[in-house]
């Protein structure tokens, strides 16, 4: 982290410089708030800089810079055509510029793509720097194959080399929160989850980072289980693939979705609990929890894919789908529906079934492993009610 600014910086109460890190549909519908609160908060620098993966898109009939066309328009015309960003959004394409000696780091892009862009941001931020990660994922250790916080490996890969005491700290955003109805200012909550330790001068780090995202219709609420919010927050997607599923079989109603939905939650639950330390019962019904799980397995990408690739199968004259056949379907599927995004729970039900299947733990989670059979082993679309049931009985923690 760098070092070039006055070391007596961390202690004077000093002005948040907020930087963005990702421009897609999340991030663009995010930064509307956070623009609007950096400009009117007097403890932060009102320009708010958003780093860009640079592409060219096709743009009144000629072919022109996102980033440019942003700067310009203050509209992210590809990933959120038609709402307009705060003008003290600035959009940049060179990572660095944009993170340079900023006090505050958004990340919001999808996962995979994070240690190559963290190695140089780290690099120029300034010492007092610290993180709240967007990114409903999960990192997975290949030699003991654990789940990692994402929270954690930005957490590590950003401390690297740092000779000061002080290590970078980073939280998590999550909630209920489909990013077209944020953007277009309905009401919604979301949550903070940060454990930001008070500095010498007494600041309440978690309150002040808490105000960069709140407003009257984007309501955020603060806890410090930063393990349960983010971890909620990865499983919800999976579970969304199922509530799909359900969606595309057209002899299923709402009745099985409910159901779906409910053991869904308990394997998260159950999940959280069997890796993590610290993780409390009542982090599951604020926003990041429940409400998380019920938007997305209603109004997200995750939900919306799943029901086209139920769908497609149906459509299609075989009746049995190889591993390779099902990963080249969600391929298509991706590529048409979501304009260049990317989804995340395909990626992470893969991941979850690789912890469980090394630990012999699947049994114990039959939705998410019945989820994993139909997504990418093709196993029979109507089989997802066999998921519907509940195991309680205790996960042996000698197995991990």
């Amino acid at each position: 982290i760098s070092n070039s600014s006055n070391s007596n910086y961390v202690n004077a109460s000093p002005m948040d410089k907020v930087c963005i890190i990702g421009s897609g549909n999340w991030g663009s519908a995010i930064s509307i708030m956070i623009g609007n609160n950096c400009h009117r908060l007097d403890f932060c620098h009102s320009q708010v800089n958003m780093w860009v993966f640079e592409e060219e898109i096709q743009y009144n009939g000629s072919k022109r810079k996102l980033s440019e066309v942003i700067n310009e328009r203050h509209e992210n015309v590809k990933y959120l055509p038609n709402i307009e960003l705060p003008h003290n959004i600035v959009a940049m394409p060179d990572l660095q510029e944009a993170c340079r000696d900023a006090t505050v780091l958004i990340f919001v892009l999808p996962h995979q793509f994070l240690p190559p862009l963290l190695r140089k941001v780290r690099e120029v931020v300034h010492p007092s720097c610290r993180g709240v990660s967007l990114i409903k994922g999960m990192d997975f250790d290949p030699t003991n194959k654990k789940p990692v916080l994402i929270s954690q490996s930005i957490e590590d890969i950003m401390s690297e080399g740092n000779r000061s005491a002080r290590r970078f700290s980073c939280g998590v955003l999550m909630g209920a929160n489909v990013a077209d109805e944020v953007a277009k200012g309905q009401i919604c909550e979301s949550t903070l989850a940060t454990d930001f330790i008070n500095g010498d001068n007494d600041i309440d780090w978690n309150e002040r980072t808490r105000k960069i995202f709140h407003s009257p219709s984007f309501r955020v609420q603060h806890v410090k289980d930063v393990a349960g919010a983010e971890v909620s927050g990865a499983l919800k997607n999976i579970i969304a693939l199922g509530a799909g599923f359900v969606d595309g079989l057209d002899h299923l109603g709402g009745n099985t979705k409910a159901a779906l939905l409910r053991v869904g939650l308990k394997e998260m639950i159950k999940f959280c609990r069997t890796f993590f330390e610290g993780v409390r019962d009542d982090t599951f019904l604020e926003s990041c929890g429940m409400a998380d799980l019920i938007t997305t397995c209603y109004g997200g990408r995750n939900r919306r894919c799943a029901e086209a690739y139920t769908r497609r199968r149906a459509q299609a004259s075989q009746s049995t789908w190889t591993e390779d056949e099902c990963n080249l379907l969600w391929k298509e599927v991706e590529e048409e529906l979501l304009n260049g995004q990317k989804l995340q729970g395909t990626l992470a039900c893969k991941e979850v079934y690789m912890v469980l299947e090394s630990r012999d733990l699947l049994d114990s989670f039959p939705l998410i492993k019945r989820i994993y059979e139909i997504a990418f082993l093709g196993a029979p679309m109507d089989t997802i009610v066999d998921g519907i049931v509940v195991n309680d009985g205790p996960v042996c923690r000698s197995n991990l």
